[in-house]
């Protein structure tokens, strides 16, 4: 496999920021999809909270990727 490009530092630099705004939104998110987990709701809303959760833990792990690719390309 080739090495991947080195990331121009200006645009590491705003894709970085980037990455961490979007973990701050994501973490407000995982946040409330913890407290409606806790909530005593029916099985269709509690199958709605889960997929929730789901979504924000997947969407956590591809920006934490993303931040990996930018350290080890920067």
């Amino acid at each position: 496999m080739e090495a991947a490009p080195k990331v121009a530092a200006d645009v590491s630099i705003k894709l970085r920021a980037l990455a961490h705004e979007l973990s701050n939104s994501l973490e407000a998110v995982m946040q409330a999809s913890y407290l409606l987990g806790q909530t005593n709701v029916d099985e269709p809303s509690h199958q709605w909270i889960q997929l929730l959760d789901q979504a924000s833990r997947e969407a956590a792990r591809i920006n934490r990727e993303i931040r990996e690719v930018l350290r080890s390309n920067s």
